[in-house]
């Protein structure tokens, strides 16, 4: 029989994904923005045997293009901070007939000093925040689809390990098994019971599968190194992936997955998307209303040494330029933004639809596998190699047999790991784990 290997029957993303996990098995999905990430952390990488979490917590702490998300998100926060500040005074000095030659350097007749300050009008401080704002806004809810697709590819990647282990395992099975066969009629071929070409057969047959052998282990190696890099690891130093590989669970309909799928941060950032466009409009706006300068200052006669204290605004007067023009690009791009969140919900509702149709192919054929062709491929191999000691079936009819069973086992464990690939692709599309979906329906 198949061995068992390790792997999570779904893939559990709580705390990955943007859930609030309240208690153990309940779980609700948080829709307002996510909080903004921690810094990433310098963590050793895993080692030994490791498990689906530790090696999503090494992900999330080590992976590159996550730190490069969370480095902008600290850019939009001192974006705010800058759009808060108000505009620095301005200081100016000149004096008045220092050409004069009889006179040394500033020492004219009038020397004035003042000091402007632009008093900002029509809210333009206030817009500006409100646009930073939702800019930095934005930047958490696209460190946080990120964040998702790094989790759901190391889920892929570790499923991807525990299948080429499982295949590893049964490629040498496959070689001992074929092994025993070649030397079993071997010993027949010298008792001259059997054809020495029977015997090259065999031996063709034992290459083949030691051939299956070593690309096995090399189809190991690289899902071992695709899983490393995404906590930045060039050479894994993991020993194995431990996880339940075999377990199915049923998969909700299609509908039901449908109508929850505004709960992924693809989706759910397009509320702040406009949000953010609307705050670029109205700063536009405000920026055709004039702002003012007051001044004041002294002017100093040097000839009656006397002073004299000044004071005076002045207003641009908006005759040519009232910002018309950016006025207008700003509600063009949120015209365009609400083009782009309706294509984004066709764009994920098709990928929904693609990534359910596999997921359903993958468990349909993992459940035929193992609910019939697997326990017929055994017993037909079984049943041909004892018959074959008593002289019942040919040689290629023990290795035709043998050859269907561990094709069978083969595409068996393919099945399996398309199926777990298929979950954790399918959770990331609708932001909530399956049997959350399985649960909250199976109790109405």
């Amino acid at each position: 029989m198949l061995n068992k290997f390790t792997i999570p029957a779904v893939f559990v993303l709580t705390g990955f994904l943007p859930f609030d996990s309240n208690a153990e098995g309940a779980t609700t999905v948080a829709l307002t923005a996510p909080a903004v990430p921690i810094k990433m952390a310098s963590t050793e990488e895993p080692t030994g045997d490791i498990t689906l979490m530790q090696a999503l917590a090494a992900a999330l702490l080590r992976n590159p293009e996550l730190a490069a998300f969370s480095q902008e998100t600290r850019a939009r926060e001192a974006a705010v901070l800058q759009a808060g500040l108000f505009p620095n005074p301005t200081f100016g000095a000149n004096a008045a007939n220092f050409a004069n030659v009889r006179a040394k350097g500033f020492d004219g007749d009038v020397v004035t000093l003042e000091l402007s300050q632009l008093i900002e009008l029509g809210g333009k401080r206030a817009a500006r925040i409100e646009a930073a704002q939702q800019t930095q806004e934005l930047a958490g809810w696209d460190y946080e689809t990120v964040r998702i697709a790094v989790a759901t590819q190391v889920a892929q990647a570790f499923t991807e390990v525990l299948g080429a282990q499982a295949r590893l395992d049964l490629a040498r099975q496959t070689t001992e098994l074929a092994d025993q066969v070649a030397t079993t009629v071997g010993n027949q071929v010298k008792v001259g019971e059997v054809s020495p070409v029977e015997e090259t057969r065999t031996r063709v047959a034992l290459a083949t599968v030691r051939t299956d052998l070593t690309r096995a282990e090399r189809e190991l190696e690289a899902a071992r190194r695709r899983l490393a890099s995404f906590w930045s690891s060039v050479v894994p130093r993991f020993a194995k992936a431990r996880g339940e590989l075999e377990s199915l669970s049923p998969i909700p309909s299609l509908e039901r997955l449908q109508v929850r799928i505004h709960q992924n941060p693809e989706l759910a950032r397009w509320t702040t998307e406009l949000a953010q466009r609307q705050a670029l409009v109205d700063l536009e706006k405000t920026q055709a209303i004039p702002d003012v300068t007051a001044t004041v200052g002294t002017s100093y006669y040097r000839q009656n040494n006397d002073y004299v204290l000044l004071a005076g605004v002045s207003v641009p007067l908006p005759v040519f330029n009232r910002n018309q023009g950016g006025i207008l690009e700003a509600e063009r791009r949120r015209g365009k933004a609400e083009d782009e969140r309706r294509a984004a919900e066709v764009r994920v509702g098709t990928a929904l639809n693609t990534a359910y149709q596999a997921l359903a192919a993958a468990y349909a054929e993992a459940e035929t596998y193992k609910t019939s062709i697997l326990s017929g491929a055994e017993s037909a191999f079984e049943a041909v190699r004892k018959g074959y000691r008593f002289g019942e079936f040919a040689l290629l009819d023990v290795l035709d047999t043998q050859r269907t069973l561990f094709t069978a086992r083969a595409q068996y464990l393919r099945a399996l790991t398309a199926y777990h690939q298929g979950v954790a692709e399918v959770e990331r599309l609708i932001g909530e784990r399956l049997a959350v979906v399985e649960n909250s329906e199976g109790s109405k």
